[in-house]
């Protein structure tokens, strides 16, 4: 590490020794916090890669970058069983870490005062990494993620992700000029903040700055402050830059963490009205090229937030809506463990003794629009709030709650439930709620 990235690693350690990061108490529980759950579940990103669930009992997780322990909390509520690993460079965020999991009762997690870059050290291998909000501070972001190559098991999985140099430039722009005023020199201070504050307050309210990036929330909250305005290290950067960051490193693309909300076509009224040179050029783009087109078009995500992973070592499989009837027989549904809830069972049976629509997801939504089921069809659900069941069950017990069709008055035949179940499952799985697994 040269001298000039020595000065910045001290400061950004002192800055948050000073002020650990994320500022959150320990009685708050992410419990409830079903879409957090969601996304930092090792299944989500697993089934997405190799349509497979894994088992997380024995999962090792590396929360790179812990700060003080909450991200490293919700990683251990959404991975039962898993053994929960991290690190910081501040050692008051990793006396937080330690001291938070211990008050929710997990044991089996440690935490290290070391940098990512020394993560090899450790001696360790893991087969999910979160290194969530803390690469754009790096001194060297592509250094961070060899270091994290370097310790994940071969099929394993690495969440990263930077700030949005697009639509973050205001605040990154403010950084700058406060780094001229001498503000950046070292760790923010109380007087510092304050400044940050008479500066915004002074600015009139039509300047894009204080119109566009300030609200009440900074005048009360001193972290919002240091972590937007007087942070150390931030940098921004484009969708190119982070795929020619993995080309470097050798770490493959696998998605982005919330992958419906970047689809590309959806931000068309109608994708049938563009020009035919149009959509067939957006088309032939590489992934890289529409998310870098969705960017520029609608830059709405602070995060450029994404999983990879080693190149090569997603398992092949057929995409169920190209299964064939055999694949169907032998397969089993399951639902994704953030859906597997008491609330939601419970839920479920209300909809069911009622005879009311259930919309299943209400609590956790990767996808944007809700998601309504009938009645009858939400009754098929409920063994997969047990555990896995194979598709031919769900089938014999549709025919079971609707054995005569209601116009023919016919016995419902099994080629006809095996139709309906498949519609509904391969549309629960197309939105992330239900996950399928053949022979």
């Amino acid at each position: 590490m040269d001298e000039q990235s020595a000065k910045l690693f001290e400061r950004m350690r002192q800055q948050f020794n000073a002020v650990p990061y994320p500022n959150i108490p320990l009685e708050k529980t992410p419990k409830d916090q079903y879409g957090l759950l969601y996304y930092h579940n090792f299944v989500t990103a697993y089934y997405l890669r190799n349509q497979r669930v894994p088992d997380t009992h024995q999962s090792v997780i590396l929360d790179a970058g812990c700060g003080s322990g909450y991200k490293s909390l919700i990683l251990a509520e959404a991975n039962p069983g898993a053994k929960i690993v991290g690190v910081d460079l501040s050692e008051e965020s990793v006396k937080l870490a330690q001291q938070r999991l211990q008050y929710y009762g997990f044991e089996n997690a440690e935490f290290y005062a070391t940098s990512i870059e020394e993560l090899p050290k450790l001696g360790l291998e893991f087969d999910y990494i979160n290194c969530d909000e803390v690469l754009y501070l790096l001194p060297d972001p592509v250094a961070g993620l060899q270091a994290m190559k370097a310790v994940l098991k071969p099929d394993g999985i690495i969440r990263a992700n930077f700030h949005s140099s697009i639509q973050r430039y205001l605040y990154l722009g403010a950084q700058k000029f406060f780094g001229m005023l001498g503000l950046m020199d070292d760790a923010p201070q109380k007087d510092q903040i304050e400044t940050v504050r008479d500066v915004m307050k002074a600015l009139k309210p039509s300047t894009s700055i204080k119109q566009n990036a300030w609200s009440a929330d900074f005048e009360k909250e001193d972290e919002r402050v240091t972590a937007n305005y007087l942070l150390q290290g931030d940098k921004g950067w484009t969708i190119p830059e982070f795929f020619a960051a993995l080309k470097a490193t050798d770490l493959e693309f696998i998605s982005m963490v919330v992958w419906r909300q970047w689809d590309l076509l959806n931000l068309f009224e109608n994708i049938e009205e563009l020009p035919v040179s149009v959509a067939l050029s957006l088309a032939e783009k590489s992934q890289e090229e529409q998310l870098h087109i969705f960017e520029l078009l609608h830059p709405v995500h602070r995060l450029l937030d994404l999983w990879c992973g080693h190149p090569g070592q997603a398992q092949a499989f057929v995409p169920v809506p190209e299964w064939s009837a055999a694949e169907w027989q032998s397969a089993v549904a399951h639902l994704h463990p953030q859906i597997r809830t008491p609330i939601m069972k419970e839920n479920l049976i209300t909809c069911l003794n009622q005879l009311k629509m259930f919309e299943i997801g209400q609590y956790v939504r990767p996808s944007q629009e809700p998601v309504t089921i009938d009645s009858l069809m939400a009754g098929c659900l409920l063994p997969l709030m047990d555990g896995a069941q194979p598709v031919s069950s769900l089938v014999q017990r549709w025919q079971q709650l609707r054995p005569i069709h209601p116009v023919t008055m016919a016995p419902t035949q099994t080629e006809e439930a095996l139709e309906l179940i498949q519609h509904l499952l391969t549309k629960l799985e197309e939105l992330g709620y239900v996950l399928l697994e053949s022979a």
